[in-house]
């Protein structure tokens, strides 16, 4: 991050690293149902019910954050930088993503149910992994076209024409309606050590608090969900 951004406007280090651990965790779980679709890995209920809650807060969560773009963002945008963004190809990915994130949730209900029945290494098990994996490999590859090319239109124009007050009100949105004790350990999971300095610096005491508390519960489902890794 440039040293002066949180001094002199916007600062977008945090959006930066949110859009990271949607992709990171989009791929991370992509390659790990494909391990379990070829049988390099078993799932008992268990972990396949914690790999079922894991999987349905990371699409809650892209989802609340592209609606937040939808209603908050873009509303920002065309007010204080009219006419130097088009932003309905980006909206229209955000609608293109809305089906694949259904696809996602069914497919890892689907393998729940499958290994619920008692076919926990058969091979409808591994379809139902391949099904799941092929979904979250969709999704991988449409996120990652979406925020790189969002990062490369967007960021520029909120550094620009965006005011301080302005992006702290996008931000408190976006923190309103996101599941905390998923999205904040993910945070600390992605964000690199200076990231993660600054984004305490900035939030203060209560961040390290929080992470704290959070941590423990989320590193036991993220060790049932992939193995400890």
């Amino acid at each position: 991050m440039d040293a002066t951004e949180s001094e002199t406007g916007p600062n977008l280090l945090g959006f930066r690293i949110n859009h990271r651990t949607m992709r990171a965790d989009t791929r991370r779980l992509a390659d790990l149902l494909n391990r379990v679709a070829t049988g390099q890995i078993t799932y008992d209920r268990r972990r396949a019910g914690a790999l079922r809650t894991y999987v349905s807060l990371l699409c809650d969560g892209v989802h609340h954050h592209h609606r937040m773009e939808d209603e908050v963002l873009w509303p920002v945008l065309a007010r204080s930088a009219s006419g130097e963004i088009d932003l309905r190809e980006l909206s229209d990915d955000h609608a293109a993503l809305e089906p694949v994130l259904t696809e996602t949730r069914a497919a890892v209900d689907d393998l729940l149910a499958v290994v619920t029945s008692g076919d926990e290494a058969g091979e409808r098990t591994r379809v139902a992994a391949g099904r799941l994996a092929a979904a979250l490999a969709h999704l991988r590859d449409l996120l990652d076209e979406h925020i790189e090319e969002e990062e490369r239109l967007v960021f520029p124009v909120i550094r620009r024409y965006v005011s301080v007050e302005d992006w702290n009100a996008v931000e408190r949105a976006v923190r309103r309606g996101g599941a905390l004790r998923f999205e904040l350990p993910r945070i600390e999971r992605y964000a690199e050590p200076d990231e993660l300095a600054e984004l305490t610096r900035t939030a203060g005491p209560v961040l390290r608090l929080m992470l704290a508390a959070l941590r423990p519960g989320f590193r036991r489902r993220e060790a049932l969900v992939f193995g400890g890794g």
